[in-house]
């Protein structure tokens, strides 16, 4: 299958997440042993609207994706991305933050904070249409659509590293995954806090608002200064975390 979207009036194809590749951080693995690969969903990295604004993307160090996850399920869990941590940026004690727009479908993003082999936080945001949801610092997540439509999602983040899927993996995914009976505990940490809830809010220092697509910040990448220098943010992210 060759899925694809039009951005900018160009047609763009993507990079496609395998079932297969998933192999570490699928619950069901019964299931998964059972069924051959598929295409899961699909990742469009690095768009514009066009090339002036492409040059003033990368001059920021900037890169704004789309991301299509189809509805369906892995065995009795609800679709999901890989999950990943970011590093830290250099020489600060922080790692870099992310957010996100849900453009059509549903989104369940679930963060966790970790330091060092501790989970310290696990957070839930669910999001509708419109809504932003910001993966703070020190936070890694999984995106989850535990809709039956498809979920069309955006993000702003910096180019300037690569993130690591190697934590999920080596945990066998996240601290928790979400089944068609709610969410379960990943036996494989210890000691995990429970479940926090927050709700998707704007955030007006960063020139987000749920509502207003914020593609529109390639205008005013000053705002999106805290992607790439999150300590001059920090009190920023910790209200927005405690919601």
């Amino acid at each position: 299958m060759v899925y694809t979207i039009e951005f900018g009036g160009v047609e763009r194809e993507p990079g496609i997440r395998m079932l297969h590749d998933m192999k570490e951080v699928v619950c069901d693995r019964e299931w998964f042993d059972s069924v051959d690969d598929f295409e899961l969903y699909y990742m469009f990295r690095h768009l514009s609207m066009s090339e002036a604004e492409l040059k003033t993307i990368n001059k920021q160090h900037l890169r704004y994706d789309i991301t299509v996850i189809p509805p369906g399920m892995m065995g009795r869990e609800f679709v999901k991305t890989a999950g990943h941590y970011h590093p830290n940026v250099p020489g600060e004690e922080i790692s870099y933050p992310e957010v996100y727009q849900v453009l059509e479908g549903e989104a369940t993003y679930l963060l966790q904070k970790h330091k060092v082999d501790d989970i310290l936080d696990v957070v839930v945001i669910k999001a509708k249409a419109g809504d932003i949801a910001l993966i703070p610092p020190d936070y890694g997540h999984v995106t989850i659509n535990a809709s039956d439509e498809p979920l069309k999602m955006a993000n702003w983040v910096c180019c300037d590293f690569d993130s690591s899927y190697v934590p999920f993996r080596d945990m066998e995914g996240g601290a928790y995954y979400l089944l068609d009976k709610g969410f379960v505990r990943n036996p494989r940490y210890e000691d995990l806090p429970e479940l926090r809830y927050i709700t998707p809010v704007d955030i007006p220092e960063f020139g987000l608002e749920c509502g207003r697509d914020m593609y529109e910040l390639v205008n005013d990448t000053e705002k999106l200064r805290f992607l790439k220098q999150p300590q001059d943010f920090v009190g920023v992210f910790e209200s927005i975390v405690t919601i």
